[in-house]
């Protein structure tokens, strides 16, 4: 290909021929002659191609598009990587959606299959709260909110980007419930405390009941060498020490199961069977106002039985405290998990005190130990389940559980 010099160089040498030739035209027109006209345009062919031809390659020329690769002139992704892209983010354990404008009030709508699924029913009550809560949240940072469900309020780790396309402004927010991670920690960290707080507890009461018997041995020993009224009151000293020492290691060893909930040994448990079991136990304390569904009746389910029934028996238990009747119903909940429901015509537990009724040692009752609820609770986490207080349509109270 010839520098750009040397084009330079041929444009000259055509204009500078063609100028000749266009001179020489000039003199030879006084005397006409066509022989001579037709020579001079002939000979003015090769200055033309000649400077056509170096302004062609001067001249920058726009790319044809069918000679582009098409890489290097579409901003989209192939086909194939488009679609997978599109597959992962449906599927993504994330919840995604897409807020309007850049900022402020926007219209939300989900992106995937996980979010969804969160505003499907049977997860949140009231989508549109959800959708103002994710509008409200800033962009660039994460917040841990609290959104109501069926299964009662559910914590969840929100982070919101803003981006820009085709010229729209938009937020992309990130929505990852963390309600069982959380619950879990929270429960490992009861475990630790309880086990701990237990043992030093243990540790001193121990020898406090057992010097306190043998206090009350030698002062059966020294009977009649002391004064009556002395040897009265020594004797009801001794004996409310031994007491109440005996009751609070009874009291701490309730509280030490809880740290120490057997791992779970899962079966194949056909819950007909299982309810029938508690049924015929618990038949007596409620006297017919008791009943068990199972929808369809050959539900089976991979768990602990004698884990599951300890759980249920404690709601029960807790029911028959307040309530008359009771019922507990199991059915498939979308996705195929395990619900069973556990209800009453009680009078419920008060709002205020519903975040805390799981949690160990805490109890509305005057001899409550706090314990039923949180080893409920403890039960279903160690068969991959979890628990919920969840609003009564009417009166009554309401647990879900769900594995």
């Amino acid at each position: 290909m010839a520098s750009e010099r040397a084009l330079k160089w041929g444009v000259a040498a055509g204009v500078t021929g063609l100028m000749a030739l266009s001179a020489a035209a000039d003199l030879l027109s006084l005397t006409p002659e066509p022989r001579r006209m037709v020579l001079c345009a002939l000979l003015a062919l090769a200055p033309a191609t000649l400077l056509w031809q170096c302004l062609r390659r001067l001249t920058p020329r726009a790319p044809r598009m069918e000679n582009i690769p098409a890489a290097a002139h579409e901003t989209s992704l192939p086909t194939d990587a488009l679609l997978s892209l599109e597959a992962r983010l449906e599927h993504a354990p994330i919840a995604l959606f897409r807020i309007e404008h850049a900022a402020g009030a926007g219209a939300v709508a989900p992106l995937n299959a996980s979010a969804r699924r969160l505003l499907a029913p049977g997860r949140a009550i009231a989508p549109q709260d959800l959708h103002q809560l994710l509008a409200a949240q800033p962009v660039g940072q994460r917040q841990l909110v609290s959104f109501d469900t069926e299964r009662g309020a559910e914590r969840a780790l929100v982070a919101v980007s803003a981006l820009t396309l085709q010229g729209a402004s938009q937020r992309l927010a990130a929505l990852m419930p963390v309600e069982s991670e959380l619950e879990a920690e929270a429960l490992n960290a009861w475990r630790e405390l309880v086990q701990v707080l237990t043992h030093e507890i243990m540790n001193s009461l121990t020898p406090v009941a057992s010097l306190s018997r043998t206090a009350c041995g030698l002062l059966d020993e020294a009977h009649g060498n002391l004064p009556p009224d002395i040897e009265a009151d020594l004797d009801t000293a001794l004996d409310a020490i031994a007491r109440r020492a005996a009751s609070l290691v009874d009291f701490v060893g309730s509280y030490r199961s809880l740290s120490t909930v057997a791992q779970a040994q899962p079966q194949r448990v056909l819950l007909e069977e299982l309810f029938e079991r508690l049924s015929a136990l618990l038949e007596p304390q409620w006297q017919g106002k008791l009943a068990f569904s199972v929808e369809p009746a050959s539900l089976e389910v991979m768990i602990d039985p004698g884990q599951l029934e300890q759980a249920l028996i404690n709601l029960l238990k807790n029911a028959s405290e307040a309530a008359t009747q009771a019922q507990v119903r199991a059915r498939l909940s979308r996705g195929g998990r395990l619900r069973i429901d556990v209800s009453d015509n009680g009078p419920g537990v008060p709002e205020a005190l519903a975040a805390h009724i799981f949690t160990p040692f805490f109890s509305t009752k005057k001899q409550g130990r706090g314990i039923g609820l949180a080893m409920v609770r403890h039960l279903v986490h160690a068969n991959g389940g979890t628990v919920r207080y969840a609003r009564s349509v009417g009166a009554g109270a309401r647990f879900i559980l769900t594995f």
